[in-house]
């Protein structure tokens, strides 16, 4: 074999996922036609449970540029509507602004830093499959040629060629009536005041809040550290020529109502000028086909609205990674791989769901302004903002049930000891936390490769958490059930090995 594993594609996926295999110590080749990263500016950050899984692979500080750990954001937006966040007790809503050519940029030192190989300007055009491994080809610098792995994974976007190559179906449907125009543009100072834009005839615009009014969708993208930008949604007839600057300070003004002068920005960066038609909701029918894996925009695409979209293909990558490393090292228990798809499909599912949700939302209409008006006070219970942040950020996610609550879900950001739980899932093994006096699961049979981390603390007593940071198994108490629950999850999700037991 030349590798373990062959991932197509180097965008922030295919980057993810390519870490998560070293840590586990799996050899991936990164292969990305491209022979460059990409400086167009795409996303402009990370909305969701990702910020706080990039917090426990130790890269929330390098992205963020901050110390500590991420803080949830007091308010967002569904549907161009406010989220008043700081109602709530437990806010799941975390944000990171960083545009996706930084997080790239760090994604990818990180995978060198591991040791993994990225052939840039090598593009997929084919692959067989047999029963030990794929055989890829390629189109290089120096001509075609082949590799061979035990595995090939498509990160390689919407337009995935794996996919296509591999036959895998992606059932969907394509809008073609939303206009959306995104360009680098500033406002006059005189229009800004306390952070907010203040504009006459129409009101105040609170930095990237989505605006919907009756023409269409409006948002102000202040950027501190970058140059600013204005974008727009409308229901027209674009042009067919490149886009412009006026026609972004046109569109504005049909969107507001009113005119807002724009001006060209000052100051150093890439600047941005786009213009998208339409959009796709498409979730593949299967995310694997044999020894081909889908991961990301490869897997499902969906509209842009609320940021969703890094948030579940990273996340994707971090599922996959270390049930497919298990895989590859010949230690998964039986039916491991396929949970990957049985965990993942039904989360692109409900984000394709809640963005054509948030699409209809914004649409034109009165029908809509008043159906907007109803939700809007639905919105002033907590109760239910509770539930759009947890659909929004991934935290309503439960893979599976337990005879514990947390089974399936999302690891608490405890602590353990003096230290945070985030700190103590940098190496990306499989982690058990023992909080009782005595040790007594951390004495139990623990499978070698799973860490032990004993400490003193309360409730719950003992945690233990997969790679991807779910729960595994919890408990309350000390006991011969929860004794045998442990037993059931480690032989579940963990192989057995030699036996040992490291402890801190």
């Amino acid at each position: 074999m030349d590798a373990e594993v062959i991932i197509a594609g180097a965008g922030p996926n295919g980057l993810m996922l390519a870490s998560e295999l070293r840590l586990a110590g799996v050899r991936p080749i990164v292969l990305e036609k491209l022979p460059e990263r990409s400086t167009v500016p795409r996303a402009n950050g990370l909305v969701g449970q990702v910020v706080r899984m990039l917090d426990r692979r130790g890269l929330f500080e390098r992205l963020s540029g901050t110390t500590g750990a991420p803080q949830p954001t007091p308010g967002f937006v569904f549907g161009a509507m406010p989220l008043r966040l700081d109602l709530l007790e437990d806010n799941p809503v975390y944000l990171l602004q960083v545009p996706q050519v930084r997080i790239e940029e760090v994604l990818q030192e990180r995978a060198l830093e591991l040791g993994v190989e990225i052939r840039r300007g090598h593009e997929l055009i084919g692959f067989t499959q047999d029963a030990d491994g794929v055989t890829v080809s390629l189109s290089g610098p120096d001509g075609e040629y082949e590799l061979r792995a035990a595995y090939l994974v498509g990160a390689d976007g919407g337009k995935s060629v794996t996919r296509k190559l591999a036959g895998i179906d992606f059932p969907g449907v394509t809008n073609d009536k939303m206009v959306s125009r995104t360009g680098s543009a500033a406002v006059s100072p005189e229009y800004v005041e306390d952070g907010l834009l203040k504009i006459p005839g129409y009101g105040v615009v609170p930095p990237f809040m989505h605006q919907r009014t009756e023409r269409g969708l409006f948002v102000w993208a202040a950027f501190k550290d970058r140059l600013p930008a204005i974008s727009t949604g409308e229901w027209d007839t674009p042009p067919d020529e490149e886009m412009t600057f006026a026609e972004l300070q046109a569109s504005t003004d049909r969107v507001l109502g009113v005119h807002l002068p724009l001006v060209e920005p000052t100051g150093e960066g890439a600047r941005q000028m786009r213009r998208l038609v339409g959009g796709n909701s498409r979730l593949a029918s299967t995310f694997r086909s044999g020894r081909v894996l889908l991961v990301g925009d490869a897997a499902h695409v969906h509209s842009a609205i609320g940021g969703p979209g890094l948030n579940l293909g990273l996340q994707d990558a971090v599922n996959l990674g270390w049930k497919l490393a298990a895989e590859v090292q010949g230690t998964a228990p039986a039916g491991l791989l396929d949970t990957y798809e049985a965990e993942r499909r039904p989360v692109g599912e409900r984000v394709v769901m809640q963005t054509q949700a948030q699409s209809a939302l914004i649409a034109p209409g009165n029908e809509v302004t008043a159906m907007r008006q109803l939700f809007g006070e639905f919105l002033n219970d907590p109760r239910n903002v509770q539930r759009i942040a947890d659909l929004i950020s991934g935290a309503d996610i439960q893979y599976y049930e337990g005879q514990h609550p947390l089974v399936g879900r999302w690891a608490p950001d405890l602590m353990v000891g003096s230290v945070r739980l985030a700190e103590l899932m940098r190496t990306a093994r499989p982690l058990l936390i023992d909080l009782t006096p005595d040790s007594s699961f951390a004495n139990a049979v623990v499978p070698d490769g799973v860490e032990v981390v004993t400490a003193q603390g309360e409730a719950p007593l003992a945690l233990l958490i997969r790679p991807d940071g779910y729960v595994a198994w919890a408990a309350e108490r000390d006991g011969v059930a929860e004794q045998e629950g442990l037993r059931d999850a480690l032989a579940q999700w963990f192989q057995p090995r030699p036996l040992t037991s490291a402890t801190r």
